[in-house]
This record gives C-alpha cells, sequence and structure tokens, in this order.
C-alpha cells in the first residue's frame, strides 16, 4: 500500500499520495512524477526505451532543481522551469535516432495578493483535475488532436468518445510546439487534486475517477485504487498518479470564490493567459 506522505509549505499543510506503474503491456516505465512542497508534477515521456523515460525524467528535473526548498514560486521561476525543461528534452532527443518528447502536467504553488493559490499547467495530455466534495472538474485541457476537432465542431462528442486518433498529442515538451497553458485558483481547504498521465484517463472514465476521488480514502490508497482501476481495464499504458489533499492554511470555499475574483496573472508571453479558477 502507498505510504501518503505530508508535506508543509508556509501555512498549508498537504497530505500527498504517488504511484508511477508500468502497467501491463509495456516493458519500460517512461513516466516520471515529482512531488515538493511546492510543485507537484507528472511527465509522460515519448521516444520508446530508446529516449522516453529520460525525456521525462528530464523534465522533472528541471522543476526539481528551480522548485526545491520553495514553498511557493513565481511566475518566473515557473517558466525558468519550462524552458529549462525544453532544453533537457531536445537535448535528449538529439541523441537519438527516432526523437523524444515529454508532457508534463502539474499544480504549482504560488502567492498571489499575499493569497496561497494553485498555478496548475500542462502541456500534452496529462492532466490536472480538482475534486471537491463530489464535484470533479477536469482543470486542464488536453493538447491533443482528438479534442482539438472536438473544440472546433469537426466530431461530436459521441465520434470524440471513439475517435481512434483521439491521443495523437499536438504539443510537448522538447517538440516545435512546446507552449503551456495554465490556470491559477486558490488553494482551497478540503479540495483534492489530480495530476495523472493519459495511462489512467485512457482507461477509467471521468465517472469513475469521481467515485474513486470522494473524500474519505487516504491519498495513497486512492492512488492505489486508481492505478488498480487502471489496470483492470487494459493497462496498455504506463500509469502515474499524484492525489493532493489540502488539508489546513488554505481558505474557506465562500472566501475562495472572493478571492477568485481579484484578477488575472501571465506566465510569460510565450503561453496562453493564467486564467483565474474560483
Amino acid at each position: 500500500m502507498t505510504e501518503t506522505i505530508r508535506l508543509s509549505a508556509g501555512p498549508l499543510t498537504i497530505e500527498v499520495g504517488a504511484v508511477t506503474d508500468v502497467g501491463l503491456k509495456r516493458k519500460h516505465n517512461e513516466d516520471s512524477i515529482l512531488l515538493l512542497p511546492a510543485a507537484f508534477i507528472v511527465a509522460d515521456g515519448m521516444g520508446g526505451y530508446e529516449a522516453g523515460d529520460q525525456a521525462s525524467q528530464a523534465v522533472v528535473d528541471a522543476f526539481r532543481e528551480v522548485a526545491e526548498g520553495l514553498d511557493v514560486l513565481t511566475l518566473e521561476q515557473i517558466t525558468e522551469a519550462l524552458e529549462l525543461a525544453d532544453d533537457r528534452v531536445a537535448q535528449v532527443a538529439g541523441g537519438t535516432v527516432r526523437g523524444a518528447g515529454s508532457t508534463v502536467a502539474g499544480a504549482v504553488l504560488v502567492d498571489q495578493d499575499g493569497s496561497p493559490h494553485w498555478l496548475v499547467f500542462n502541456v500534452g495530455d496529462s492532466r490536472v483535475y480538482r475534486q471537491a466534495a463530489s464535484a470533479l472538474e477536469q482543470i486542464t485541457v488536453d493538447h491533443s488532436l482528438g479534442q482539438e476537432l472536438y473544440q472546433t465542431g469537426r466530431i461530436t462528442a459521441e465520434e470524440f468518445a471513439v475517435f481512434k486518433d483521439r491521443n495523437v498529442i499536438t504539443r510537448a515538451i522538447g517538440a516545435a510546439e512546446a507552449e503551456a497553458d495554465s490556470y491559477t485558483m486558490p488553494v482551497r481547504n478540503g479540495e483534492r487534486l489530480l495530476i495523472c498521465s493519459d495511462g489512467l484517463t485512457s482507461e477509467v472514465p471521468d465517472e469513475l475517477i469521481r467515485l474513486t476521488m470522494a473524500p474519505g480514502g487516504a491519498p495513497g490508497s486512492v492512488a492505489d485504487a486508481l492505478v488498480e482501476l487502471a489496470k483492470r481495464s487494459g493497462g496498455r499504458d504506463n500509469i502515474s498518479v499524484l492525489v493532493v489533499d489540502v488539508v489546513a492554511g488554505g481558505v474557506d470555499f465562500d472566501a475562495a470564490a472572493t478571492i477568485a475574483g481579484r484578477g488575472n496573472d501571465f506566465l510569460d508571453d510565450s503561453t496562453a493567459p493564467v486564467e483565474v479558477r474560483s
């Protein structure tokens, strides 16, 4: 059983369960994960056994270098980590025949107007969800061919569900298109974040994720349960899961709604606007 780890970041108390699993069909695990008090990251490498694991490790190493020892990060530091990750993955790719890349999704603690906020971001189809009470919300939007066709109305929801190339990604760290989308939202007491690779979401529907994520279980046991669900459904890819609980030090739900109206920030000129979510 996976241990639940308790972390402190400034006034915040956070509990985390973290699992990365090779799955049932792959010989190598090309996913990497990072949990620090201020940064929770999942990276899913591409490039096969030759380089996929190196690419994802390069991403989490870049964030570790920038975030280790900190309780909060600045937007400039997050940008620095993303740029460093992109450079490192490009170096990995340069030493291979097939090339290499990596998705990344993460939740990083930042200070906004004196209040702790999550800065949530992604490149590719690794995801971040938020569970509050019984409601599950997908915060990130996949950078994938299927998602883009669906968003532009070229395929229906029903067609998207069975679209054979739905997981062909359109952005990746180390690729020509590596722009991160990002959002900020207040850190709220009692909320639970899920950061995961598509080895989970390709196998397990959101409703089953929601039921498994419902409050009550420790983050370590919930992470184990999610990985087991993905394996029962086929386990055709590597599976990585971070379950992050805010125990104390955040704001309550009413205060979060007020703080969310204070305005927007930007990651930098090369990324999409950081949107504030209540």
